[in-house]
């Protein structure tokens, strides 16, 4: 172990536990100061392994570093520090705290060398998470925090067979590349697909983020998928079955989005549609896919923070988040609106934002390797995109009609909190050299071209005539929409009233048949030998002393017989 390399992840979960020591301005500062200390230790990490211990017979690698492990944890510190700024008027003494063990836990994973430690941080990040929903503090937080929380652990048990497994079978803890061509392999696959928020399963993500507090989606929405994201890119690049399921979680997010009236769910299914991009670009397993996926993993977790701060400032601010309740707050709310239409702009790729420099480097990645089908679904994706989150969003929220709320802007650490992230939206897509210095691999793409500019905006503005044409369909009401969650949300309690109902009307008739049959049993006993039955009478000595005699008598007869 080398002493002069500190573990960032370590600093930054240990400064979680002080926190709730502190008080007033000097909480404030160390929220904020303290995920920049931890970026400039993650710098400090060298390339290969920093850290190196023995544990029963295997070597672990708790910290090492290269380009792909310190880019995201890079933007995870980052992430931290914009959260804990938007957060410092949040009433909870829990939130922060557990969103920087939980922040913390997700650079663990970026920095892990070993399964085993992988595993060690990815459960932390559940208890963390689990504890930033949990902190918002109403009943429907705390439900939805314990299936959060059920999930999560069902897919690390998923995690920790396939990595036993994968010990089992190769003696090795290495985190390394691998293929899914074995069960173990294929557990590992399953348990990092549920954390990134792929169907099934992806249900947990929207039924439980929106629950969270006007600050804790913020958190939230950053770490988990995106530490997925990580480690697919790590351990299974190039596994074409990536593709499919990257592809089926962008248009899921999308029907679902278009569908959504709570600001906050709309954007939940942002996150999935988002990942499933990211996801495809692993599949495709190109330098070219594996540096858009990483750089969109990057500007992915910035824009939709951004988006999330402007709904969780509206949230605060007017207590409503249907969007069928909100419209025409950019009267009061000028930098909301123009910082959630920044967000917006960036999700949508436009030029100049660093969508657009990130997003377009997976369909390029498909394009060179002639797989027509794919860049077409991506590029369909993509309008979908504008659709529901580009458009949809900004505009009943902020626009549309007027709901006659009149709310203030947010709190002064709030707004800072969205201009560095709407900062950090449009850097990159004026400048983009900088974030591809980061990438893993050398970067071979120009994304300012007069074709792709000239495409992009083709589809921005096919999409936004698409969205006047279906604006009276778009246009939500006072409805909830249900997905994959209707198997525990109706299903499930309906199966488990039935079965208590058949097992109640069982209980009840087997009791019934029981103490009739306990009824017929006393009264032939008591037909018998009651009180007045035929062995209760007193019987003549004579009588007795013929049955003795006849008894005498059987039992000579047998025996000489």
């Amino acid at each position: 172990m080398n002493d002069l390399v500190i573990h960032p992840a370590l600093v930054l979960i240990a400064g979680a536990l002080l926190l709730p020591w502190l008080r007033g301005a000097l909480r404030k500062v160390f929220i904020v100061t303290l995920p920049f200390v931890v970026l400039a230790l993650v710098w400090r990490v060298p390339d290969g392994t920093a850290w190196q211990l023995s544990w029963l017979d295997h070597t672990l690698v708790p910290l090492q570093g290269d380009k792909l492990s310190r880019l995201f944890a890079s933007v995870f510190a980052l992430m931290a520090a914009g959260g804990g700024l938007f957060a410092l008027g949040q009433e909870s003494r829990v939130e922060v705290p557990a969103a920087f063990v939980y922040a913390g836990s997700a650079i663990g994973v970026a920095l892990a060398g070993d399964l085993v430690t992988v595993f060690v941080f990815w459960e932390l990040m559940a208890v963390g998470s689990t504890l930033v929903l949990w902190s918002q503090g109403s009943a429907a937080a705390y439900r939805a925090a314990r299936r959060y929380l059920m999930i999560h652990l069902a897919g690390g048990v998923v995690l920790f067979a396939g990595i036993a497994g994968h010990v089992v079978d190769t003696g090795s803890v290495a985190f390394t590349s691998m293929a899914p061509d074995s069960v173990a392999h294929g557990l590992i696959l399953v348990g990092f697909l549920v954390n990134a928020g792929a169907p099934p399963l992806s249900a947990w993500l929207p039924d439980a983020y929106p629950e969270a507090s006007w600050s804790g989606t913020v958190f939230l929405s950053a770490f988990t998928t995106k530490a997925a994201v990580y480690v697919l890119l790590r351990g299974f690049p190039g596994t074409e079955l990536l593709i499919w399921v990257g592809l089926l979680m962008a248009f899921y997010g999308i029907v679902y989005g278009v569908l959504e009236n709570d600001m906050r769910r709309l954007l939940a299914y942002t996150i999935v549609n988002q990942s499933g991009f990211m996801i495809a670009g692993i599949g495709i397993g190109t330098e070219m896919a594996l540096n858009g996926a990483a750089a969109q993993a990057v500007t992915g977790v910035v824009y939709v923070a951004l988006l999330l701060m402007s709904a969780g400032s509206v949230l605060l601010m007017t207590g409503r988040r249907k969007c069928s309740e909100l419209g025409g707050l950019f009267h009061t709310m000028p930098l909301t609106t123009a910082c959630g239409a920044i967000g917006a702009l960036a999700i949508s790729s436009f030029p100049l934002t660093s969508g657009f420099v990130s997003k377009s480097m997976v369909a390029q990645a498909a394009a060179d390797g002639h797989l027509l089908s794919v860049w077409l679904l991506l590029t369909a994706a993509s309008a979908g995109v504008v659709l529901h989150a580009g458009l949809k969003f900004p505009w009943f929220v902020f626009f549309h009609q007027d709901s006659g709320l009149r709310p203030p802007e947010p709190p002064a650490s709030m707004r800072w909190a969205m201009l560095f992230f709407a900062f950090l939206c449009i850097a990159p897509g004026v400048w983009a050299e900088p974030l591809y210095a980061l990438l893993p691999y050398a970067v071979k793409y120009e994304p300012y071209t007069w074709a792709h500019v000239l495409t992009q905006l083709q589809l921005l503005l096919f999409s936004s005539l698409a969205f006047v044409v279906m604006l009276p369909y778009l246009r939500r009401t006072l409805t909830i929409t249900l997905d994959m969650d209707w198997i525990w949300r109706r299903l499930l309690p309906e199966l488990v009233d039935a079965a208590a109902a058949v097992i109640g009307a069982t209980h009840r008739a087997a009791g019934a048949t029981a103490a009739a049959t306990a009824r017929h049993a006393r009264a032939a006993v008591e037909r018998t030998h009651g009180l007045n039955s035929r062995f209760a009478k007193t019987w003549p000595t004579g009588t007795m002393a013929l049955s003795v005699l006849l008894l005498l008598l059987g039992y000579l007869l047998l025996y000489y017989l």
